[in-house]
């Protein structure tokens, strides 16, 4: 039996481009010996292999024949030239929904999908449940899909193509649907797939997730196949590649952003920062994770966190290079020798960023119990890049000698990052540069 789950050997792809429709029309009736068309190679003798269990990483610019080279192996395009070998059941991730009739309701189309796929009402059944809680839509599933939000319509899409336990799992940047933690949910489920060895293709911008995930990556540019090797390797030779590219930056002012978020939040009576300090709470004008994971004993326990920026907003919107606090309120319901307090951030993938707690800073909390509250604040400068982040929280420490854990939240909430510019990485180095001119004559 053969180790190779995707054998591409000298793959073309070429596209007739016309200047005129007329030209169409003369060559398609044959009206013209005269060639009225231009030959475009979205992808020109491409080869490369995957093995069973591997994960591989496709790189490159746009236009470079990414996702061309995804439709020839899952059978949407046709190849102009070269061949193709596929061993196992694909599921493919590629343009999500594209399937769904928006007249049924969403569970009509969890069925309507799985037969495209290939799968009898039964196996579509015993599936069923694993669908539904991925997507986590609730009662929607029974409602149109016309009436859905955006969200919630890639949500139910990704939930049916993920859910179907296939050997190959091709992914187009799927994985950036949704909120944040869906987002993360995404990732989370990659994970699971890698760790079971299926085999995974995977395309993406994000060079994050590609030096995490891959074992080998795969750089096309403009339809040719530059190399292929270790992700380091490919990821470096493409940075090279979009050198001299514009940088995006993020022109919305985070003051902006922070106002509109707190009027919004006002508005739909999410939060009353008066009432809320008054009652000794802190205001939260930001969403936290319905489904969070939490554990722990729980003889200390969080029962109150919050954002706040240099201008004293509570916010989970926070400016690059900007000051801020993290506010975590403990509650010790059993006394509690020594106790420790700590955050986390990481990113949509689960990478673990930055973090620390009271035991790194040297800021010891004295032995606690009886129902007593302490509030621990950890102010720090943002040095991250601009983006999404996810914020985890968690009070541990020791008894009696032994590290125990009493309450751990993760993934509690997002934190958007608002930047005018990013550098290389997670972090922002914040680089003094000067250039000096030397006069030839000097």
């Amino acid at each position: 039996m053969s180790d190779i789950a995707i054998s591409v050997n000298n793959i073309s792809k070429m596209y007739k481009l016309y200047d005129k429709p007329i030209d169409r029309l003369k060559e398609a009736l044959g009206l013209s010996k005269k060639k009225r068309y231009r030959e475009h190679y979205a992808l020109n003798d491409v080869s490369f292999q995957v093995n069973k269990g591997e994960t591989v990483g496709i790189i490159g610019t746009n236009g470079s024949g990414k996702s061309t080279i995804l439709k020839i192996i899952t059978g949407v395009l046709n190849p102009t030239g070269g061949s193709l070998e596929v061993n196992g059941r694909i599921s493919a991730l590629l343009e999500l929904g594209a399937g769904f009739n928006m007249e049924y309701s969403g569970l009509e189309n969890v069925y309507l999908n799985g037969t495209m796929i290939g799968f009898t009402r039964e196996e579509i059944t015993a599936r069923l449940q694993a669908i539904l809680d991925f997507a986590d839509i609730g009662d929607f599933i029974h409602q149109p899909v016309k009436t859905y939000s955006s969200g919630m319509f890639v949500r139910l899409a990704f939930a049916v193509a993920i859910n179907i336990d296939p050997e190959i799992l091709i992914v187009d940047e799927a994985l950036s649907v949704g909120d944040v933690f869906f987002q993360a949910k995404c990732y989370r489920k990659f994970e699971e797939f890698k760790k079971r060895g299926k085999t995974i293709l995977f395309v993406s911008h994000d060079l994050g997730s590609i030096s995490k995930y891959c074992d080998r990556v795969v750089l096309l540019n403009k339809g040719v196949k530059m190399g292929e090797g270790a992700p380091k390797e490919m990821v470096d030779w493409y940075k090279k590649l979009l050198a001299g590219g514009d940088e995006v930056s993020v022109d919305t002012g985070a003051a902006d952003v922070i106002q509109a978020q707190t009027e919004a939040a006002e508005s739909m009576g999410t939060i009353d920062s008066a009432s809320c300090l008054a009652e000794g709470k802190w205001p939260r004008p930001f969403e936290t994770d319905p489904q969070k994971l939490e554990y722990g004993d729980k003889k200390a326990e969080i029962i109150d966190f919050t954002l706040r920026d240099a201008r004293g907003n509570y916010t989970n919107t926070i400016e690059k290079n900007s000051v801020f606090d993290i506010l975590v309120r403990v509650r010790f319901h059993e006394k509690v020798q020594e106790p420790i307090v700590a955050f986390t951030f990481k990113n949509v993938q689960g990478t673990e960023i930055t973090g620390t707690n009271t035991m790194y800073e040297k800021k010891d909390i004295e032995p606690c119990g009886d129902g007593r509250e302490v509030i621990v604040t950890f102010r720090q400068e943002m040095n991250m890049q601009g983006g999404e982040y996810l914020l985890s929280l968690g009070c541990t420490g020791y008894q009696d000698g032994d590290f125990q854990v009493f309450h751990r939240l993760y993934d509690i909430c997002n934190v958007t990052v608002i930047s005018t510019k990013n550098t290389v990485g997670f972090y922002d180095m914040n680089s003094r540069v000067t250039v000096e001119y030397q006069d030839k004559n000097n």
